[in-house]
């Protein structure tokens, strides 16, 4: 069978930065910003994606483009004969089913929180009122599931279309939609009273703020951020690079779906700092930003339901992005290694993606006594093995394969990477990607484990 491609080189580029732009640019970025400082925050946040993000994401591209195959395959055709790297490419599908398995629920509040908006279900509520939404959703388990099945079966449903017919024309218009979203909601949020405040906040530098915090946290904050927002380690970028042509460098693709994620991430915070410092709401309000904070701002401005429906829309648009990719990451590899069709390879994935969200939904209500790991409830579980143990492992293991002997070596990453027109890999970087970067992602590791 013919290995599908992209219909365009914008597909592929938004595509791909449509699984890495998700929640985590727009609800944990400004929140970590806040926490931590404001603009020295981003300042290291974007070095760190520079010296890290970008490397590592060439080289999930570069296994997928050398081998034109899913993740499992890829790596039993790019191995050395008898060595056993593929049994990462079945860790990087578990990570992928894990992740879809929380991300699918929290996706789901997302079009839980526009429909509300979209009917009025906050008009003229107080404060506490706000917060008290949020409780009554998480405690309603029929509410929780419907909204996650309706995430699950719309994202294999594209997914089933194919690449270009079904993921590739559904996300170029969503993406679309999004970017456009997002710069209407962040031009209102500048023109709001007391803005400017916000803005200083978020872009100015302050030695100050972060010394409050401490600057290592802040550092190891960003390194952690910059990371973990292009989804790298467990194979959710090989898919695609899977899918390009020889045409274009991969340094040059990644550089700019990096930019468009960062452009996101950065954007999100016009939106939010101006606002909260417009209304005298806390910026550093953590988790709760999205779904407490904001709500109470929302309702508190001018036109604030078609604010809300707007800001909710855009977020539901950032999430399905990244499950559509990442549900391809499923089907791809039950088409490559168990030879089914795609039509099988979905309902399969589907149903099974449907049971195992279950226990995240039922967290937060029927199941709410259940903690795998001490403190932390089914998602937060989840979470903490995906974010902290599966992202940052594959991430070195895709490191040490693409730059050491043992594994696909750096002279073929290389050729692999620089091969096109576009922004080239430079090769006396070797000794950083063979040295320095692995202990960069093991403080990572570390520092998540701690």
């Amino acid at each position: 069978m013919k290995r599908e491609s992209f219909a365009s080189r914008i597909g592929f580029i938004l595509v791909s930065a449509g699984c890495a732009i998700g929640i985590g640019n727009v609800w944990k970025f400004p929140y970590l910003a806040g926490a931590n400082g404001g603009g020295i925050f981003v300042l290291f946040y974007l070095l760190f994606l520079l010296i890290m993000g970008i490397p590592v994401f060439t080289m999930e591209l570069a296994v997928g483009r050398g081998s034109k195959l899913s993740v499992v395959k890829a790596f039993k055709t790019l191995e050395p004969k008898g060595t056993l790297w593929h049994i990462h490419g079945w860790v990087c599908v578990f990570g992928c089913f894990l992740l879809m398995m929380y991300y699918t629920t929290v996706a789901g509040w997302m079009v839980s929180y526009f429909v509300k908006f979209l009917l009025g279900t906050f008009n003229g509520l107080e404060e506490e009122a706000v917060g008290g939404v949020f409780g009554a959703m998480l405690g309603n388990p029929i509410e929780m599931t419907f909204a996650m099945v309706i995430v699950v079966l719309g994202g294999f449903m594209v997914c089933s279309l194919g690449l270009q017919k079904g993921i590739e024309k559904i996300t170029v218009v969503m993406m679309t939609a999004l970017l456009v979203l997002i710069v209407i909601l962040a031009l209102h949020s500048l023109i709001l009273p007391g803005a400017g405040e916000g803005l200083k906040f978020y872009l100015l530098p302050s030695v100050e703020r972060a010394g409050e915090v401490g600057l290592s946290t802040v550092i190891t904050s960003a390194m952690n951020q910059a990371f973990f927002t292009l989804s790298l380690g467990i194979g959710s970028m090989e898919i695609f690079g899977s899918y390009m042509t020889d045409e274009f460098s991969l340094t040059g693709e990644a550089v700019r779906i990096t930019i468009l994620d960062t452009f996101v991430a950065i954007v999100s915070g016009f939106i939010i700092f101006p606002a909260c410092f417009s209304f005298n709401v806390e910026p550093n309000a953590g988790p709760p930003l999205i779904f407490i904070t904001l709500p109470h701002v929302f309702i508190n401005m001018a036109g604030g339901r078609i604010w809300g429906t707007l800001f909710f829309m855009f977020m539901t648009f950032a999430s399905f992005s990244t499950v559509i990719a990442v549900f391809e990451n499923l089907i791809s590899p039950c088409m490559d290694n168990f030879g089914w069709d795609r039509k099988k390879a979905t309902i399969v994935c589907c149903v099974a993606m449907l049971i195992c969200s279950m226990p995240c939904v039922l967290g937060y209500n029927i199941w709410s006594g259940v903690h795998p790991f001490p403190g932390k409830d089914i998602l937060d579980s989840e979470d903490f093995i995906v974010s902290n143990l599966l992202l940052p492992i594959g991430a070195l293991i895709y490191l040490l394969f693409c730059v050491t002997k043992w594994g696909w070596g750096f002279d073929k990453y290389i050729e692999e990477c620089n091969k096109g027109e576009g922004l080239m890999m430079p090769k006396w970087l070797k000794p950083y990607f063979q040295f320095v970067l692995p202990l960069l992602i093991l403080v990572i590791l570390v520092q998540g484990l701690i």
